[in-house]
Parts: C-alpha cells; sequence; structure tokens
C-alpha cells in the first residue's frame, strides 16, 4: 500500500480516468461517446473521505457510462481489455481490488495478473435506475421523490463528473439538484412534525424520573435539528456516518453545535431542555429568514399547561402547509420521505424496498382519507 501523502477520492478518480482509462477506451473503441464520473456510494463522494477511507471499496475507481447498444456491443470487452491493460498501481494505489470474507467488500491488494478493477461500464439509464428506484432522464413522480432515500440522492448529485459526451449526467444530475418547490415545503413541514412529536418528552420522561428515557427522545431530536437545518439549506442530509460532517457545513451549525453538544451532554432533563429550547429557538429564527412562509414566532412556550418548555413546532407545519399550492403534495400524508418515516439503514439502501414502503404508507393515507 502507498505511503504517499493521501490524495482525495475524487481527485484520485479524475487522475485515474484522464490518465489511465480514457487513453486505453480511445485505442479500443475510438471514437465511442461516453461519459465518466466517480458517483454514487463512498466516502469520497460526499467530499467526507480521509486515509482511513483506504481500507476498504475506496481507490482508483469510476463509472464509464455508455449509450445502452453500446454496452451491450462493447461492455465486456471494455472490462476485460481494462483488467489486462490498466497499471497494477496507478500514484501508489492498487488499482485491483479483492473481496474480503465481510459480505463482498471489496479492498486494493496488489497482483501480478489481470487487475479486478473498480471501473464500472454501464449506461445511465440503468445506474440511476439501480440507484435511485427510476430514471431521472424521465419524468420524475412524487413517489419516486418520496421513496429515494436522501443518501441516495446525495450521491448521485454529489461526486464529479469527468466527462459527458453522452450529454446525460449533467441533466440527471439538475434534475435531481433539490425537491420540487411544494415538495420541498412539504418534506420541511414534516419534518418539524417529527420535532413537534417529541419535544414534550424530553420534560415527561425526566419527571417521571426517567433520565435515560429524557436523553434517548433529546438525542432523536438533535438529530431531526440537524436534518432540519439541512433540508432548510436545500441539501440532501446523509446517513448517520456523515450527518454530523455535513451539519457542520450549514450556516447554522456555529449557533447550534454548542447548544445541541450541551443537550446531549446533559446529565438532567431541565438542563437538557434549556438547551433544547435555545436550539428550536435558533432553528425557527433560520426558518424565519428563510421566506417561505409569513414569519413565525421563534420563541419557546410552555407545553399547555404542563411545566415544559417547547416550541410547539407544529406551528411551523402548519404555515408551511398552508403554502403548498400542488393539490397532489397538498393530499400527502404528513409521513414525508422515506427517510422521515423509516430508521433502518438497510432498508433505506434498497430501492425496491423504500419504493414499497412510501407506495404502501401513501396508499394507506389515501384510503383513510377517502372515506366511505
Amino acid at each position: 500500500m502507498t505511503t504517499s501523502p493521501f490524495v482525495p477520492g475524487l481527485e484520485l478518480s479524475r487522475r485515474f480516468y484522464l490518465e489511465a482509462v480514457r487513453p486505453l477506451l480511445a485505442e479500443a473503441v475510438p471514437g465511442i461517446a461516453h461519459s465518466a464520473a466517480r458517483l454514487g456510494s463512498g466516502s469520497e463522494v460526499l467530499g467526507f473521505d480521509t486515509a482511513r477511507s483506504a481500507d476498504h471499496e475506496w481507490g482508483p475507481r469510476l463509472q464509464v457510462f455508455l449509450h445502452p447498444r453500446d454496452v451491450a456491443r462493447h461492455g465486456a470487452a471494455i472490462t476485460a481489455l481494462l483488467s489486462e491493460r490498466l497499471p497494477k498501481t496507478f500514484h501508489g494505489y492498487p488499482t485491483h481490488f479483492t473481496t474480503t470474507a465481510d459480505a463482498g467488500i471489496g479492498v486494493m491488494r496488489e497482483t501480478a495478473g489481470p487487475v479486478s478493477h473498480r471501473v464500472e461500464v454501464t449506461d445511465p439509464g440503468a445506474w440511476f435506475t439501480a440507484r435511485l428506484g427510476f430514471d431521472p432522464g424521465r419524468d420524475i413522480t412524487v413517489t419516486d421523490w418520496l421513496a429515494a432515500p436522501t443518501q441516495r440522492l446525495a450521491e448521485v448529485t454529489a461526486g464529479a463528473v469527468f466527462h459527458d459526451g453522452l450529454d446525460r449526467l449533467a441533466p440527471a444530475r439538475a434534475a435531481l439538484d433539490w425537491y420540487p418547490h411544494d415538495l420541498w415545503l412539504h418534506l420541511l413541514a414534516c419534518q418539524w412534525q417529527r420535532v413537534s412529536q417529541e419535544e414534550a418528552f424530553v420534560g415527561r420522561c425526566g419527571e417521571v424520573g426517567d433520565e435515560l428515557g429524557s436523553a434517548v427522545v433529546a438525542a432523536r431530536l438533535v438529530r431531526d435539528l440537524m436534518r432540519l437545518c439541512l433540508l432548510m439549506g436545500r441539501r440532501y442530509p446523509p446517513y448517520g456516518k456523515w450527518l454530523g460532517s455535513a451539519f457542520a457545513r450549514t450556516p447554522e451549525a456555529p449557533a447550534l453545535t454548542p447548544l445541541l453538544t450541551a443537550a446531549l451532554a446533559a446529565t438532567d432533563w431541565h438542563t437538557r431542555e434549556h438547551h433544547l429550547a435555545r436550539a428550536y429557538e435558533t432553528v425557527a429564527a433560520a426558518h424565519n429568514r428563510l421566506g417561505l412562509t409569513t414569519p413565525v414566532d421563534p420563541t419557546t412556550r410552555p407545553y399547555h399547561d404542563r411545566p415544559f418548555q417547547v416550541l410547539h413546532a407544529e406551528r411551523f407545519t402548519a404555515a408551511l402547509t398552508a403554502h403548498i399550492t400542488d393539490p397532489t403534495v397538498r393530499a400527502l400524508p404528513m409521513t414525508g420521505a422515506a427517510d422521515q418515516f423509516l430508521d433502518n439503514t438497510d432498508v433505506l439502501s434498497t430501492p425496491a424496498l423504500t419504493r414499497g414502503a412510501t407506495r404502501a404508507v401513501v396508499d394507506a393515507a389515501a384510503e383513510a382519507t377517502s372515506g366511505p
């Protein structure tokens, strides 16, 4: 393994394409229209990779996209050619990946024979459908948006495109850049609704002596506030491993991080609630600065006649919902997108499962509201 200074994965992949992969393509299939990019899974795609990332599924890797007919004609031959002709190492990193016993995870290893490379030869429609469950080159439905995990949307809109000879990647990524406006309002409303559902429980758990339960609720609320800030900033929240790293890049992070950290570190519910209340007000003020709704009072207040300080976050849900004009979006249940009603990384990584779960929620809500 290389002892050279760490090279960020996107830069390594860019060089790999320009210096190693593209010349072989030009030799094997001269003039073939193609696109090349590093998209999909991997910490480097989101810009969070470090030297630690090199221990699995990281290294000289990318996607080469061809027209479907060219994948059928040349895909297997290109894959084989790259296996035979790619250099064994590139800028000090092996180009050969060996599969471990750990669920097929690939790691870089030196080899004397053909390399098992990580250059994926595919067509854009098939690749996007495998990642998201739909092809953004066609009309994107409301169900498509709701069923797509935000981690997956982040993976296909981040990363880097090195060449777009097919002129497919740029339009697809532009179409996926962010939710349609009314759907964005809906998802923000659903995220505020999540806060509303549990904000009083920090105090209620503590009042009965359940400090552990209070802390668990507080941690859930902290995560929901972090995700809310990302949604407000038009950034797809990544899954748990990178949520804090992504949140740290939001405009609200400098003010919120000390409050959220203090809430998590608190050992009694009164202190926990105090810091969360200040965090609620900070996020509420950020909402008002967006100008998406008429201003909503950002101050906290008692929870009805109980001695718990809350924001009554449902007020923000109502304000956002009132500005939704698309009847299809207005009719949606307040469960939101897949990430807002599912909490299982394995399920969220499987497009078919998220589409099925989302469709079931939407259909059940429609049936429940249709009446006899």
